[in-house]
């Protein structure tokens, strides 16, 4: 799917407001400095005196060494360190501060779209996956074990091992990870925390309820004037670093179903594209709903891990209303 127009302005327009953040903030850190250390103010001002009287005297045709002013301005940058430091200030302190660091808040680096840049279409494009939402409860710091015990807990606790794995090696080992089990053994829980950390380090992410991912695909396959769209969807689907298709068999699965999920695997998998999975299905309900090519290229394709104990929701649900009536 490609951005309107208006998508497009309205993300330019939220880095220009990033932009404009970060320069208030370090005309604020600048401020506080020039009040609290003495010379510092000094310094800048013979540092842009400096400049500016070297570029009049080469315009009026002085013939300058340009290594002496990098000298000199090498010389005042580490006189204002120093100040700073004993200041009590870091070296970095008046630093322009970004959002990204990569592009620089631009959305570009250099005439390709930045990382950061094609999250942001991901979110625009796909926003009613929610996926920003999501990760704010759904992630590794809240993570826990303390619903689990016994087999339940030894489960839980090598899922969170292979998930954490499959973070620490993603940019050097293609896996796909499939969590099955039970309804609220949190396996939705983890899918979205390792979205949220790869979302953290750069990575594109898609997230999809299985419902929702093929409702789209069928509002635009059925549609002939959608056809661009359809392809850019593809290309997203096919291209993004990480997808996850969360409950897997709530779906209406039909032909249409097993064909587009067989070719969104398939292509996927050549070109080494990461896949997370999640499904309340058994592996055996899972084979009976799905066509056997799909079952076969999720048990030799994904690390297959399951989750099992109580409804976790269920359970918070209960502990809320005991501590609310206890109120």
């Amino acid at each position: 799917m490609a951005l309107s127009n208006t998508q497009y302005d309205a993300i330019m327009h939220e880095y220009e407001e990033r932009r404009s953040l970060h320069r208030q903030e370090l005309e604020e850190r600048v401020e506080s400095v020039y009040e609290t250390v003495p010379g510092y103010r000094e310094l800048d001002e013979e540092t842009a005196s400096v400049s500016a009287d070297f570029g009049r005297r080469r315009l009026l045709g002085e013939k300058l060494d340009k290594s002496d002013l990098q000298r000199l301005l090498r010389e005042l940058a580490e006189q204002k360190r120093v100040l700073l430091t004993e200041a009590g200030y870091s070296s970095d302190f008046l630093d322009m501060g970004y959002t990204c660091q990569d592009c620089r808040d631009t959305g570009y680096i250099e005439s390709e779209k930045c990382h950061c840049f094609k999250q942001k279409i991901i979110e625009t494009l796909y926003d009613k996956s929610n996926l920003r939402t999501l990760t704010k409860t759904a992630n590794f710091k809240r993570m826990s074990d303390r619903f689990y015990k016994g087999d339940d807990l030894k489960r839980f606790i090598g899922a969170r091992k292979a998930a954490e794995d499959f973070i620490n090696n993603f940019t050097s080992d293609y896996q796909n990870l499939f969590f099955y089990g039970t309804v609220g053994t949190g396996k939705t829980f983890m899918a979205v925390s390792v979205a949220d950390m790869l979302l953290k380090k750069g990575h594109s992410v898609i997230y999809f309820s299985s419902v929702g991912l093929f409702e789209l695909l069928s509002e635009n396959s059925f549609d002939y004037n959608n056809k661009q769209e359809l392809r850019s969807l593809y290309d997203d689907l096919f291209e993004c670093d990480l997808l996850v298709i969360d409950d897997l068999g709530t779906e209406r699965v039909n032909s249409f179903v097993t064909s587009e999920l067989f070719s969104l695997l398939n292509e996927r998998d050549a070109r080494k594209k990461s896949t997370v999975i999640t499904t309340n299905c058994s592996l055996e309900h899972l084979q009976n709903l799905y066509s056997d090519r799909i079952f076969s290229r999720i048990t030799s394709n994904f690390k297959l891990l399951k989750l099992s104990g109580p409804d976790i929701r269920n359970l918070i649900k209960i502990r809320r209303k005991e501590s609310e009536e206890l109120k």
